[in-house]
């Protein structure tokens, strides 16, 4: 049996559902980003692409997650 996802990527398939793109590209958008702080790219994805605070806020703390573990 698997485990239910928890954490930021619990929210990846209601943010591919409301806004029609794979979150590879919304994480690839976020990389490409010349912003670095969290807020300041979450209040970007808000005001640039429409996402409501919970879903950017998720993206942004999933890829900066993601980059500082590599």
């Amino acid at each position: 049996m698997t485990e239910p996802v928890k954490g930021p990527a619990s929210y990846f398939p209601s943010i591919e559902e409301k806004y029609g793109r794979p979150i590879a590209e919304w994480k690839e958008l976020i990389r490409r980003s010349p912003l670095t702080k969290h807020m300041d790219l979450v209040s970007w994805l808000k005001s640039e692409h429409g996402l409501g605070h919970g879903h950017a806020n998720a993206l942004v703390a999933h890829t900066l997650a993601e980059d500082s573990a590599k």
